[in-house]
């Protein structure tokens, strides 16, 4: 798991040419995108949505095996809990089709808040438990980059 400002984006720049360019297309994105889905390359995808965040996450921590996940808000901020899924108990078994599982966990997670030029990224190792209100729920404008993992 990755959590940083988009002002240290150059840092990242040799983790990967798509994590590059994703953080790189972030920090140009303008907050009035419509919500849809963007195709920035062939293994990366921009999903910009729109919604309220939540005081409890009813489908608990998620993982993915195919796709890296980097996290943004362009309006608003929520909290994320995380934890290594190897601490987590799966609920729902992992679905090649949304490549996700989903997990419940025991332990206290570690959290964060993203907003205000903040994003995560999280790799298939990290269990992620997005859209939570960080005091109130609130309206925001998220944008989830997928990054495809090259095998």
């Amino acid at each position: 798991m990755i959590f940083d400002h988009l002002s240290n984006i150059l840092i990242y720049k040799g983790i990967s040419p798509d994590i590059s360019a994703a953080l790189t297309y972030l920090h140009q994105l303008s907050p009035d995108i419509a919500p849809d889905t963007y195709q920035l390359s062939p293994r990366v995808k921009a999903i910009v949505s729109e919604y309220e965040t939540k005081v409890k996450n009813e489908v608990g921590y998620e993982a993915h095996r195919k796709n890296i996940d980097i996290q943004y808000l362009l309006k608003g901020e929520e909290r994320i809990a995380c934890l290594p899924i190897e601490k987590l108990k799966e609920t729902t078994p992992y679905s090649e089709e949304k490549d996700a599982a989903f997990y419940t966990a025991s332990i206290q997670p570690q959290e964060m808040t993203i907003g205000g030029g903040y994003f995560a990224i999280f790799f298939p190792q990290d269990g992620h438990m997005p859209q939570l209100s960080v005091s109130e729920p609130m309206m925001v404008k998220k944008v989830v980059v997928k990054v495809e993992i090259i095998k």
